[in-house]
């Protein structure tokens, strides 16, 4: 798979941009500031509709002088090239407002062109992998999901809008210093539904930390340029599930153990089930906090070097290693098991 051609406008830097391109790799060149890292910023926004370097999309509307007019958005066009099927894909990024697509030019929701263009990209900013807080590292194995399966995406957006909903009830016991029986009876028909939707998130996450754990393994052997258990690189999928029902935090020294943990996470239906029994156990705590305490929005990814949490004890260089395996563990993985999901084609890297 590849992007054959690429237009912009009034996107970062770029007025207006015709680009084409070829198969094989591309090389942007040129001085600090001229856009070269718009370009790649381009193309993974229209894999994964977010910016790999920015949160929030306001940024990405190009800026105008003082006293010049201020564009009301952006668009990225592409055209991504798979075999003989060419796809056209367009977002137009609106500032303050819904953002608006197309898919060989018949208007779409915007997340139906997930998984449509598949990107892989090793940015600076990955190294927040490593080190930042665990809702990137849950962002990075939610970006594979999609791509794998992108049908998830709506679980993930109907997870995040019932959360928030659960999460304002909570709010709402915890500043009426009281739970009546009529609130308590609505937390618990939000139990259910978050439940549901966290089970099959979480389900996807810990298949995909599965199958990519030996890819992560070789890539960093590779990039570090080190052999054997010392130089090691693992990870596990640390559930918050799982820590409440007792279960011991990831244990490099012992991994059956944690795999066997992880096998428990599989089957959507007991998972759910279990979620929602303990979201009722927790009650009387969330409401004392007035926030939501265990779920797929609670988990983590694990990252291991050498027997130790690559976050605290890698060097700067170990982490960076860590960080470029990831990513190329990612493309490895998409690559040879995309058609498991009935997709196909060798991401762009």
């Amino acid at each position: 798979m590849y992007v054959s051609d690429l237009s912009l406008d009034d996107f970062r830097s770029y007025r207006s941009l015709v680009l084409s391109l070829e198969p094989g790799p591309s090389a942007f060149v040129g001085s600090n500031g001229q856009g070269k890292t718009n370009l790649v910023e381009a193309i993974v926004y229209l894999a994964t509709l977010s910016s790999h370097r920015i949160g929030a999309d306001t940024a990405l509307v190009r800026r105008t002088a003082p006293g010049q007019a201020q564009p009301a958005g952006a668009v990225v066009r592409a055209r991504a090239v798979h075999g003989e099927r060419p796809s056209v894909l367009e977002i137009e990024i609106i500032a303050g407002k819904a953002n608006r697509a197309r898919l060989n030019r018949g208007g779409c929701r915007p997340r139906d062109l997930l998984g449509v263009l598949r990107a892989v990209v090793f940015a600076p900013e990955d190294l927040s992998l490593v080190r930042a807080e665990p809702g990137i590292r849950r962002g990075f194995l939610d970006d594979l999901v999609i791509t794998l399966r992108p049908g998830l995406a709506g679980v993930r957006a109907e997870h995040d809008k019932i959360l928030a909903q659960r999460a304002s009830l909570l709010k709402s016991a915890r500043a009426a210093r009281s739970s009546t029986a009529s609130m308590l009876s609505t937390l618990e028909i939000w139990d259910a539904q978050l439940a549901a939707a966290a089970a099959r998130l979480i389900a996807a996450r810990v298949d995909v930390v599965r199958r990519l754990r030996p890819w992560v393994a070789s890539a960093y052997e590779t990039v570090s340029g080190a052999c054997g258990q010392r130089s090691r690189a693992q990870l596990a999928y640390r559930s918050s599930l799982l820590t409440h029902e007792g279960s011991p935090e990831p244990d490099p020294h012992d991994e059956s153990a944690w795999l066997a943990g992880e096998e428990t996470l599989l089957d959507e239906t007991a998972l759910a089930t279990r979620l929602e029994s303990a979201m009722g156990e927790l009650h009387a705590r969330e409401i004392d906090r007035g926030a939501n305490l265990i779920g797929a929005h609670r988990d983590d990814l694990s990252l291991f070097l050498t027997g130790l949490p690559a976050r605290g004890f890698a060097s700067h260089g170990e982490q960076w290693s860590l960080a470029l395996a990831l990513r190329l563990a990612s493309y490895d993985m998409l690559r040879t098991d995309i058609d498991a999901y009935g997709g196909g084609g060798e991401p762009g890297l």
